[in-house]
């Protein structure tokens, strides 16, 4: 790991030779990050000169504290950064949109709610099984569905079910919000012993529980 300057700009960049391509991110805090596998200098400088204007269109957006909107079938937002749609974790919703017979908002919008309902099975499912696993505590089954005001809910039955939305935010946000809907299987309440019991496993839960809660659900992708 270390640091690019490219222009004005300061670039962290990872190079992993494992990876089968090259993708940058923006987060909230204006952190802009190059993931590459082994590749030349020219590579690095050929891909920032291209990906420039969308690097400081985020910048400008974070600076003014924008609500996080992608450009759909440019962009990807995924554990809390804007990506571009040519990453390798958005493989599956390029192939999503490759196989739209019409192209229109609609169906462009449910590719993307397929892919990260998707997405969601494949990452949501593993941290609910590991935490499960290491708070003793047993659900029935869990189930997942877009929800425009809850990140989760857990019923008397044992059923957990999650958000699909999780996956656009961070992943120790998201760690919470598991840990917080198993908590309901021993403490169906927000009494202080079921904070208690959260705090156990979620270092800084009340910190991260007011972060949640100044996160806005957006239609958009």
């Amino acid at each position: 790991m270390n640091k690019i300057i490219f222009k004005d700009l300061e670039i962290e960049h990872v190079c992993k030779p494992t990876l089968k391509n090259s993708y940058i991110s923006v987060n909230k805090n204006a952190k802009i990050v190059l993931r590459t596998p082994k590749v030349s200098q020219k590579f690095i400088t050929d891909l920032l000169t291209k990906k420039e204007d969308w690097i400081r269109k985020h910048l400008l957006s974070v600076a003014s504290n924008k609500p996080e909107i992608v450009n759909l079938e440019d962009e990807l937002l995924l554990f809390g950064d804007i990506y571009s749609i040519d990453v390798q974790e958005a493989r599956e919703l390029r192939e999503f949109l490759s196989a739209l017979k019409i192209q229109n908002q609609k169906n462009i919008l449910k590719c993307y709610d397929n892919f990260y309902k998707l997405y969601a099975n494949k990452y949501l499912i593993p941290r609910t099984v590991h935490f499960s696993n290491i708070m003793n505590l047993d659900y029935k089954e869990i189930k997942f569905r877009k929800m425009k005001s809850r990140w989760g809910s857990c019923s008397y039955h044992g059923v957990i079910t999650l958000n699909i939305e999780l996956v656009k935010i961070k992943k120790e946000l998201i760690d919470y919000v598991i840990v917080h809907e198993l908590a309901h299987l021993v403490h169906m309440n927000h009494s202080k012993n079921f904070h208690n019991l959260v705090q156990k496993y979620i270092i800084n839960s009340r910190l991260i529980r007011q972060e949640l809660k100044k996160i806005h659900l957006h239609p958009n992708p």
